[in-house]
């Protein structure tokens, strides 16, 4: 191997551990907790290397959001293929969205919340946004229905799920209605 290669592998490894820190301390205690001192901290380099792999809390944010995009994305591929049917699908689907809300509300926070500087519905949308995007499209699309635009009808679908998580989350929807609502909005939504 050779310097330049092994110098490129220790980069990609302290950012791998800035990220999972970053992550990690957001998790524990809220996104306010990370600052660029904290986290030179616990992993112990100086502010001046983390600098030099992210220029501020706004882009580890964003690499926190990315990682976590691919992880929603893989989640929703795994639990739509474990079933056949299109309503137990877009059922696996909602749960797998909610549960991954909620076992990873910083992460959740980073990708849908927080200004991560990455660019939403647009050609420069990083390719693991496209993919968590795609992850519901596969599932929604056969469920679409004459004459509505599997895009749109998957926008709004994902909206409502955005919005049972998050109401949930702050506490204003009952925790414990999560699966009534769940079947509510498979049985409306995508089986007109």
């Amino acid at each position: 191997m050779s310097v330049q290669e092994r110098k490129e592998r220790e980069r990609a490894g302290r950012e791998r551990l800035i990220v999972a820190t970053a992550r990690e301390l957001a998790e524990q205690q809220g996104w306010d907790a990370v600052t660029t001192r904290r986290l030179a901290e616990r992993i112990e380099y100086s502010q001046p290397v983390l600098y030099s792999h992210f220029r501020g809390k706004r882009e580890i944010i964003g690499a926190v959001a990315l990682e976590g995009a691919t992880e929603l994305a893989a989640t929703l591929r795994a639990a739509t293929t474990a079933t056949a049917d299109s309503p137990g699908r877009v059922t696996a689907l909602a749960r797998a969205y909610l549960d991954f809300a909620e076992r990873n509300p910083a992460v959740y926070d980073a990708i849908f919340q927080l200004d991560g500087g990455l660019a939403f519905a647009d050609e420069a949308t990083p390719e693991p946004l496209k993919d968590a995007f795609a992850a519901l499209l596969e599932c929604l699309a056969p469920v679409t229905g004459d004459g509505v635009e599997p895009g749109l009808f998957t926008e709004t679908f994902w909206a409502a799920l955005h919005g049972l998580a998050t109401l949930t989350r702050a506490g204003r929807l009952p925790p414990a209605e999560t699966g009534r609502r769940v079947a509510l909005l498979v049985d409306r939504l995508a089986h007109h």
